[in-house]
């Protein structure tokens, strides 16, 4: 999704995005080719980079139609694998060696104890559900990433989308900004996780790799990249400003404005909606809020995943990487993974519910898989393939439910276990998309994308 740049060789601080904006805005307009319009689309300076997206995306809606339902959704995945052990499935009867150096606390529902090192997940734990009888019958990375955000069991001939792309491609956009985010760039594309697949790529995710945290943020095709002087940016928003007598200007030469591309016009009001500025103004957040979510990049994200769900967007991935602790483990849980998610993810739930918005947000929280029951020599545990959890909120999800039981060391699954494309047919459930949707494949062999069965008790 990140433009590529074309430097205009006729002058070193003149793109060919200003070049051939400023000429559609000295009278070419009527003129413009597709191809100039495609010009325009491919330049990251100013931010119009969405026209062959949105004319794909459009196509895409006049054939499938779209979902009635307009429940959103906000994904925190958790790249590497995180402990169920010592976060919210803790052994304090198993061998020191199967249940490591934490401690264990009460949480809000009576009889359920999480690790000591997630208190205020503890605390909250009425307003969220968690699974413990997750089976991700898997240990590898990248086909985690496949599997678990798609439900379906990576295969090299058909590259199944995960659900934000199903989201897109069902029901479209809602606003200016593309139905489908992705924060952080810590989700493996080694078998195509996170992504579209064969849906196209008109509907992967808008990828937003920038720090929210930062003093200095800003976001490609939304805000000028680094290395754009003064004069430019003076430049671009006196073009910018053209546009917009242009677009005043429709009534008065309607015509010569239809022949610009329709999904050009798209972009250009991507970038220039109040919409799509307000989004992204994280800094007007009142300073308690965001010291609520934790002045760090994770808790920022989730917040700016708050905002970017009130402005339109219908799904959002956070990622946040680290996770894969095969050395450190306690410490590096203790001191650096999960404060930030202890933190940050109650406070977008009580955010997201003070706003009334929970009842219309999915928020989910998942990982790639478990970790062994067994402590490694080096103070770590690996990759296990039989037992996980997962954790939903929002969108009618019971708060404080706790479903399924590991054995004694938490390595299996001895009581109501669901597989990953179960919490898949729940996911889709929830977001109002058909459990046996069938789309066509590029080579248009019909193609079932989830085959499980919806969690009964959360939905």
């Amino acid at each position: 999704m990140q433009p590529r740049r074309h430097p205009d060789s006729r002058s070193p601080g003149r793109s060919r995005a200003d070049a051939g904006i400023e000429s559609a805005s000295h009278g070419v307009l009527a003129r413009m080719s597709r191809r100039n319009a495609m010009h325009i689309g491919g330049l990251a300076g100013l931010g119009v980079s969405l026209p062959l997206v949105l004319e794909a995306r459009a196509r895409a809606a006049a054939a499938t139609g779209r979902a009635a339902d307009d429940i959103n959704c906000i994904l925190l995945w958790t790249l590497g694998g995180t402990s169920h052990h010592d976060t919210f499935d803790p052994k304090p009867l198993a061998p020191v060696n199967v249940r490591g150096e934490f401690g264990t606390i009460a949480t809000a529902t009576p009889g359920v104890h999480f690790t000591e090192i997630v208190p205020r997940m503890a605390a909250e734990q009425k307003r969220f559900a968690l699974l413990r009888g997750w089976n991700p019958q898997n240990g590898s990375h990248g086909f985690a990433d496949q599997w678990v955000m798609s439900g379906r069991r990576p295969n090299p001939a058909v590259h199944y989308p995960c659900f934000g792309s199903v989201v897109s491609y069902t029901k479209g956009y809602r606003t200016a900004l593309p139905p489908f985010f992705q924060l952080g760039a810590n989700v493996s594309r080694v078998n195509g996780g996170g992504t579209a697949g064969i849906l196209g790529l008109e509907h992967n995710p808008f990828e937003m790799l920038a720090d929210p945290a930062a003093a200095t943020f800003d976001v490609r095709d939304i805000t000028p990249p680094s290395g754009v002087g003064p004069e430019r940016i003076a430049r671009r928003q006196d073009i910018l400003s053209r546009i917009d007598a242009l677009q005043r200007a429709t009534d008065r030469q309607p015509a010569a404005y239809d022949a610009l591309d329709s999904h050009v016009k798209a972009a250009f009001t991507m970038i220039t909606s109040p919409a799509t500025k307000e989004a992204f103004a994280i800094d007007t957040e009142r300073p308690e809020v965001r010291d609520a979510y934790g002045r760090n990049r994770l808790g920022q994200s989730l917040l700016l995943a708050r905002r970017l769900v009130e402005a339109g967007v219908r799904f959002v991935t956070v990622s946040d990487g680290g996770w894969d602790t095969h050395a450190n483990n306690f410490k590096s849980l203790k001191d650096s993974r999960i404060p930030p998610v202890d933190q940050g993810l109650p406070q977008l739930l009580i955010d997201l519910e003070q706003r009334g918005l929970l009842d219309t947000t999915l928020v989910l929280w998942l990982t790639d898989f478990g970790r062994t029951p067994m402590i490694n020599s080096a103070s770590g545990r690996d990759h296990w393939a039989s037992a996980g959890f997962a954790i939903m909120a929002g969108a009618g999800i019971p708060g404080g439910h706790v479903l399924g039981e590991t054995d004694a060391q938490g390595g299996s699954v001895v009581r109501d276990e669901y597989l990953s494309e179960d919490i898949a047919a729940t996911v889709y459930t929830k977001l109002g998309i058909p459990t046996d949707l069938v789309v066509k494949s590029p080579d248009d062999r019909p193609v079932r994308l989830i085959e499980g069965h919806p969690i009964a008790e959360w939905t």
